[in-house]
């Protein structure tokens, strides 16, 4: 600042007017631009944009779905656009290249990959997830309309080449990956009551509406009324109804351009016990309004409730005679149910059977219906079951579902019709049993007389409420529906793991945060997601062959053994007895498959191992040193210490072993090159410099008798 005021008029007049230019442009620049056309988005002050970031983590080599790193993020409601940012750094010197980097995106619950192409287990179905493959360079995904709620990032390096290598000694690549999330919501939603007409006008900017769908809705229809154009006929409105998921899109598109006034979507079954979005947006040109009053119709059914002991089939005049006295509620089909039969207000649409949920353990719940062991299925209509997987900590784990239908109660031309479906179940079934409701593909089952079991399981099911519904079907014979029922048993789970992940496999809780989620580590060459998969396992005599072969190539240390004992070198024996022992042992426990025997914790096995093999080469070098008796025992003592504390640092690192071992090298050949020189160095007892044996050395095995003066 005292430079400042020694400089001449003329710069002074410089850097007085070069101020107020520089500030102009910085404001220019600050300025947002115009908006482009055709994006509604900018400049609307009923949106605002949140950013959502986690810590990054170093990505692995695939090979289990424990090496992929996965990031769980929460879309607040009412969003419009959904961003993800990815980025992608490397570290670890020059000789790193890029690699494939394989991203995988999916709403509800993490997603189910399979990078090796192995086989799932039998019954298994798997909802494909979005996936991108990038290199090191920073990569967008936009989702427009996305879900609210749970969404999961997966990203991994390609599949690991199963080599092994010395750590120290490769150099370590690292890999850095990092999502963030930015969203724009709307902060001015227009409410859309049933039966109430909404009047919306549209000229730049799109209308952001919503509605509440409650639990038992059958239909619902959207209708837009009254739809003008700059005042002339004509309804140029693309209606966009429901939330986008990745990859599947089951978003409704409405696009009325007609002369008409009116325009109708119909939705059967749409989600329950939530917000519905909807979008309206005009296709005129700009600055062209178009109005129009937006109309929802909810159709309400009530469901019979199933909360009552079950009673035989034979006995459905007891039922009556029972409900009359008040004891059970009439039976739903003793009515005309389709036609005009009303209680409380609405038809009767489903049987609705309690389902009481029993949580055992972390990501393992038992249902089974209340009060019963079985469901009554019958033709007039569907029996639903409400498997509540909503917690949020449900979908890391395997929803098994498994059917089975008494083969006495089930004829030749009766079959059972199953759906499995979450948000809402499927409440009119048809031929093609394909198990669509609004916004939902589900899965279908049958049971019939040929194929008396069914069986089902999810891996990571989304976190909602799963319904099953099974209805009665008869073909090649209506009429014998009408009176026809079906006994079905059911056992359903969420398990961690299918089968424990098998012999050949360990299932592993892995955590994200405070998510938990489980995932099988195979062995014994078993892969897939269930280790399940044998392509490339090995056979039982195989892995004892490799057993025997591991633990056997120990009794080698035989040898130097009994040239110790014989050379009275006995610290250096117990060594190499210990190395032996141990490493015989853990390598017996450190197999795949069945071939196992572990006499101990297999960490503590394993850390044996690692200070013997350590000691033995220690003492090997040292003794090669020829050093002198007091001071070859500190170095011994020392060097093991140093061992052990190493080990506790780091078991696998390479210097571990070799730092001790080169000192004891070092030492080694400056005790040769002093003997070299004319400097006398002390001979092991019972080598062939010594004339002393075992018994005759310095240091007695045992005390000797003091003899009397």
């Amino acid at each position: 600042m005292g430079r400042a005021g020694t400089r001449t008029g003329v710069a002074a007049v410089t850097v007085a007017v070069a101020g107020p230019l520089l500030l102009l442009l910085l404001l220019l620049l600050a300025r947002p631009p115009p908006a482009a056309a055709g994006d509604s988005r900018k400049n609307d002050i009923r949106l605002v944009s949140e950013q959502f970031s986690q810590s990054p983590q170093k990505l692995s080599f695939y090979s289990w779905y424990g090496s992929a790193r996965l990031f769980h993020f929460r879309v607040p409601p009412d969003t419009v656009l959904l961003r993800w940012l990815l980025q992608v750094s490397r570290g670890g010197g020059p000789t790193c290249t890029n690699v494939e980097i394989t991203v995988y995106f999916r709403y509800g619950a993490p997603p189910v990959i399979n990078p090796l192409g192995t086989s799932f287990p039998a019954n298994t179905s798997v909802q494909p997830s979005f996936v991108i493959k990038m290199l090191q360079s920073n990569t967008s995904v936009n989702v427009s309309h996305p879900a609210p709620g749970d969404w999961f990032v997966a990203a991994h390096l390609p599949p690991s080449s199963q080599k092994i290598e010395l750590k120290g000694f490769v150099p370590t690549c690292a890999y850095i990956f990092q999502p963030d999330m930015v969203v724009v919501r709307v902060i001015e939603v227009s409410i859309l009551e049933p039966d109430v007409p909404l009047r919306q006008t549209l000229v730049s900017h799109p209308s952001y509406l919503k509605i509440f769908i409650p639990e038992y809705t059958q239909e619902l229809q959207l209708e837009l009324q009254g739809c003008a154009s700059n005042g002339s006929l004509g309804c140029p409105v693309r209606l966009t109804v429901g939330s986008a998921t990745l990859p599947s899109n089951f978003q409704k598109v409405l696009t009325c351009s007609g002369p008409t006034r009116a325009c109708r979507l119909l939705l059967p079954s749409p989600p329950w016990d939530r917000w519905l979005q909807v979008t309206a947006k005009s296709l005129a040109g700009p600055q062209v309004s178009v109005a129009f009053s937006a109309v929802a119709a909810l159709t309400a059914c009530k469901p019979w409730i199933m909360n009552f002991p079950h009673l035989p089939q034979s006995n459905s005049n007891q039922s009556c005679n029972a409900s009359s006295a008040g004891l059970l509620p009439p039976s739903p089909g003793s009515q005309d149910l389709g036609r005009s039969s009303r209680v409380g207000g609405g038809p009767f649409c489903l049987m609705s059977y309690q389902v009481m949920r029993e949580d055992m353990d972390v990501v393992s719940v038992h249902f089974r219906p209340l009060d019963r062991v079985s469901v009554r299925v019958q033709s007039d209509m569907p029996s639903v079951m409400q498997l509540h997987l909503n917690t949020g900590m449900d979908s890391g784990g395997s929803l098994t579902i498994s059917l089975w239908a008494n083969k006495s109660v089930i004829s030749n031309h009766t079959s059972v019709m199953v759906c499995v479906n979450a948000a809402s179940p499927v409440l009119s079934f048809n031929s093609s049993l394909n198990c669509t409701t609004a916004f939902f593909q589900g899965y279908s089952l049958s049971l019939s007389t040929s194929f008396r079991k069914a069986n089902l399981i999810i891996p990571y099911p989304e976190s909602e409420n799963w319904y099953l519904s099974l209805q009665l079907a008869c073909p090649q014979s209506p009429e014998e529906c009408e009176k026809a029922s079906v006994l079905v048993e059911t056992t359903l789970y969420l398990v961690p793991c299918l089968n424990d992940c098998g012999p050949y496999g360990q299932c592993l809780l892995l955590r994200r945060h405070g998510y938990l989620y489980a995932g099988c580590s195979c062995k014994a060459g078993w892969r897939g997601w269930s280790c399940t998969d044998n392509s490339t396992a090995q056979t039982v005599a195989q892995q004892r062959m490799a057993t025997l072969l591991l633990t056997l190539s120990n009794l080698m240390f035989l040898a130097p053994i009994a040239l110790s004992v014989y050379r009275c070198l006995l610290v250096e024996a117990s060594v190499y007895a210990y190395t032996m022992f141990f490493s015989t042992f853990y390598h017996a426990c450190d197999q795949p498959g069945e071939a196992v025997l572990c006499i101990l914790n297999y960490d503590t096995l394993q850390y044996c191992d690692f200070l013997g093999s350590g000691v033995a080469i220690w003492v090997t070098i040292l003794c090669m040193a020829r050093l002198k008796a007091a001071l070859k025992y500190v170095l011994l003592l020392l060097g093991t210490l140093v061992f052990a504390m190493s080990l506790q640092l780091d078991r696998r690192g390479a210097w571990n072993m070799m730092g001790p071992c080169l000192f004891a090298f070092v030492v080694m050949i400056s005790m040769y090159t002093a003997v070299g020189t004319g400097a006398t160095a002390t001979p092991p007892p019972g080598s062939a410099g010594s004339s002393t044996s075992c018994l005759a050395s310095p240091w007695p095995l045992w005390p000797l008798p003091s003899t009397p003066p």
